[in-house]
Order: C-alpha cells, then sequence, then structure tokens
C-alpha cells in the first residue's frame, strides 16, 4: 500500500461541490483518503484572466501502481465533465498526483514529484496541513521548508476548516 498526495482543484461552477464529488469518486475508485485539507482560494496561476480556484490536498492509500492511478484521476476528470480546451484554461477539476511516498518517476503520463510543486504556494499550503514533514524526494527538503521557501506570490486564503 502507497501514499499517494493528491491536489484537486476548479474553479468553474459550484467549487465546493466539485471538490466533494471528486472525493467520492476517488474514494470509490482509487483507494482510502485518509486525511484531507481544508479547501483553499487561489487566484488563478499561470492565465490569470479567470475565476479563482478552490484547492484541496489528500492523502490516499492506494495499492494501484502511480500510472494506474494517474489513469483512474484522468476518468474521473472526464466522468466529471473535464473539457481540455486551453492549457491552463479554467476548468470544472483538476486532479493532481504531487508525490507518492519517496518515489521518483518519470514516464509520458506522470512526473513524480509534480515537477511545478516547489513553486506553487497554492499546492504547498494545503499540502503542509496534512503532512508538514512529508520530504520531497528529490530536494531533500520537508515540505514546510519547501513553502517557507517558495517564491510564488499569490495569495491563498483557507475558505473551510473541514480538513480531516
Amino acid at each position: 500500500m502507497n501514499t499517494a498526495y493528491l491536489l484537486i482543484g476548479g474553479n468553474l461552477g459550484n467549487r465546493s461541490a466539485y471538490l466533494q464529488e471528486a472525493r467520492h469518486l476517488i474514494q470509490q475508485s482509487c483507494g482510502n483518503i485518509v486525511h484531507y485539507s481544508a479547501i483553499y482560494e487561489t487566484a488563478a496561476w499561470g492565465k490569470t484572466d479567470q475565476p479563482s480556484f478552490y484547492n484541496q490536498c489528500l492523502a490516499l492509500e492506494t495499492a494501484l501502481y502511480p500510472e494506474q492511478l494517474m489513469q483512474k484521476l484522468l476518468d474521473i476528470e472526464t466522468a466529471m465533465g473535464r473539457k481540455r480546451a486551453e492549457k491552463l484554461g479554467p476548468r470544472i477539476i483538476d486532479l493532481d498526483i504531487l508525490l507518492i511516498d519517496d518515489l521518483i518517476l518519470s514516464t509520458q503520463l506522470l512526473q513524480l514529484p509534480h515537477p511545478a510543486l516547489p513553486m506553487r504556494r497554492f499546492a504547498l499550503l494545503p499540502l503542509s496541513e496534512i503532512a508538514p514533514d512529508l520530504v520531497h524526494p528529490v530536494l531533500k527538503k520537508p515540505i514546510t521548508e519547501l513553502l517557507a521557501d517558495c517564491t510564488d506570490e499569490l495569495d491563498v486564503q483557507k475558505k473551510s476548516a473541514d480538513a480531516n
């Protein structure tokens, strides 16, 4: 059994409801969600002329291999109605794998750890809430240190305290 750390998010429609639906579908088809952060709101990163995002990190116990997990997440995005019309564009749901244990992997489908993780406050902040001492397997730094070193200046605001 592996522990995968996921970032889920979206900026269209009822963002909270879509996150809840995604958690339910992940729990059904990918493994057991053992921990999740509060929901955070962040202005769009990269392509800024769109609504703000709701994001949340999940810790998932899974027996799936990394690429199997990524494929299941892509299937969930499709089932929820995600359309990939433009890179970094608005979306109902976005499901990313940030880390799986201390695995380092680079395939056509998946790169672990997520290459942009150290540069994205909207991912580091909720991840630090559920796994502050988790060590990045390439940079050899805990998540809290990556967050302290992060130069991303986007404002990230906690929207809910419904973490478990």
